[in-house]
């Protein structure tokens, strides 16, 4: 009785040392994440009360970038808007909405524009761009890829409430309707309605709510 006994309370130590470390590691992070945000939102045009951004991310332009109220930035996460390329202007624009969340190793590139609704969920190594290197003529081709001239055929919309899964690439000129789904690997090159899963390579109509 009495083994019975010690191994019970040695379990509820060890349950109990665990779940405070488990705490306090937590804390650390929560505190980490707590300072970076603190010292990279002067580099944002807008910083919204309450986000956060994980350690570390890739930012260039970010005076064309605004985020709104409660956005998570996940790490690793590239966020570029690019205002000059080889001789060239322009005039970016990213903007992320409230309770948005963006996954780690996302990456955001804009020359033109990027809206993000409301409540958009992204997973991992999710791609959205509005530009390109070039176009798919012998004047573009006859040049090395990084030497292209930077091009966009339109901006990218998308509305609240999108479920983004992992490692989706979403192109220029596309608009993805609110209360939708796009499944992961997939690539976006047309408008998608609102309440529409899609999927696939290019991406495609699976289901219509």
């Amino acid at each position: 009785m009495r083994s019975i006994i010690k191994k019970v309370i040695v379990f509820l130590f060890s349950f109990i040392n665990k779940f405070f470390k488990f705490l306090k590691l937590n804390s650390l992070k929560r505190i980490s994440k707590l300072i970076y945000t603190f010292f990279i939102t002067s580099d944002f045009l807008e910083f919204g009360k309450n986000s956060i951004v994980d350690y570390p991310i890739n930012l260039k332009g970010g005076k064309y970038i605004s985020v709104s109220e409660n956005v998570s930035i996940g790490k690793n996460t590239i966020l570029n808007a690019w205002d000059h390329y080889k001789g060239e202007r322009f005039n970016p624009i990213i903007n992320i909405g409230e309770k948005t969340s963006i996954g780690e190793w996302c990456h955001l590139t804009s020359i033109n524009r990027i809206e993000i609704g409301k409540n958009v969920l992204f997973g991992r190594f999710v791609l959205v761009t509005d530009n390109s290197h070039g176009g798919v003529t012998k004047k573009y081709l006859d040049c090395a890829p990084s030497s292209r001239a930077l091009v966009s055929k339109g901006a990218v919309v998308i509305e609240d409430n999108v479920w983004i899964g992992d490692k989706v690439t979403i192109l220029a000129n596309v608009k993805i309707g609110h209360n939708s789904i796009i499944g992961a690997n997939s690539v976006v090159t047309k408008d998608i309605p609102p309440y529409t899963v899609v999927g696939g390579i290019p991406a495609k109509v699976i289901q219509k709510l």
